[in-house]
């Protein structure tokens, strides 16, 4: 079991900034890969951005490309999501996933994010 808990949503105006973390615990070591998916209202989760846990590859939806960035801190096991230039479409509840080595996928709770336009 790998527990994920998500943390730095909010509202901000159309243009701002915002940085979601996600910190795991539990059997973290066989974690392969984690990332951030997004679910806005009466539309599927979709994905959003992945980083590899061992060599640290980074992965974007073309959404928000140029304007998100994923890290990684490895003794923290926290993983990050910078989100810039934040639209209006962007506006969902974040979800933290853990792929673990297993196959299996663990989520976190959520943390909602508002963009005013």
């Amino acid at each position: 079991q790998v527990n994920l808990v998500e943390s730095g949503g909010g509202l901000v105006q159309a243009g701002n900034s915002l940085r979601l973390s996600c910190i795991a615990s539990g059997r973290t070591g066989l974690i392969d890969s984690m990332g951030w998916y997004r679910q806005a209202p009466g539309k599927e989760r979709e994905f959003v951005a992945s980083q590899r846990w061992s060599n640290g590859d980074t992965y974007y939806a073309d959404s928000v490309k140029g304007r998100f960035t994923i890290s990684r801190d490895i003794r923290k096991i926290t993983v990050y999501l910078q989100m810039n230039s934040l639209k209006a479409e962007d506006t969902a509840t974040y979800y933290c996933n853990a792929h673990h080595r297993s196959g299996h996928d663990f989520w976190g709770q959520g943390t909602q994010v508002t963009v005013s336009s």
